[in-house]
């Protein structure tokens, strides 16, 4: 018989596990912006950016409304960066991760994780008051038995 099995009180563990392993994924998913960049492929040739040197002429900023619904940059990750590549000295976007986005999702992350520890805590504490219960019983029992 596996552990836990049958008893009343606490969830057999398998089930408590996978609940919560579930809920955290969802969480994850719904929190955690799309990771991958896609890369935008002019008509004529591809961003000057892959292939040559850079140098970053604006900082990352967060795109406008305007700019995510025409440049393909703002779409993977919401904020862009504008580029001049050395040797074609060609302006360009390209997609870039925010300091501050990153801030805010690391700390959600450091949330969850907190969170699910403290849930994890009060699940052992349980558990070990009804072991300590169970072993007074059972010693209860053994000395009223002499």
């Amino acid at each position: 018989m596996l552990a836990g099995a049958g008893r009343r009180g606490l969830p057999r563990a398998g089930h408590l596990c996978w609940l919560l392993c579930a809920f955290t994924l969802k969480l994850c998913e719904a929190e955690a912006p799309v990771r991958e960049e896609k890369l935008s492929v002019s008509t004529s040739t591809s961003p000057c950016w892959l292939a040559e040197e850079f140098v970053v002429t604006e900082e990352c900023t967060p795109c406008s409304n305007f700019q995510i619904k025409t440049t393909p940059e703002c779409g993977s990750t919401g904020y862009v960066e504008k580029i001049t590549c050395s040797s074609s000295k060609r302006n360009e976007f390209k997609s870039c991760r925010s300091a501050l986005l990153e801030q805010h999702l690391f700390w959600k992350f450091e949330g969850v994780v907190v969170a699910v520890a403290l849930v994890f805590t009060c699940l052992v504490i349980v558990r070990q008051r009804q072991l300590d219960r169970k072993a007074l019983e059972k010693v209860r029992k053994q000395i009223e038995s002499i």
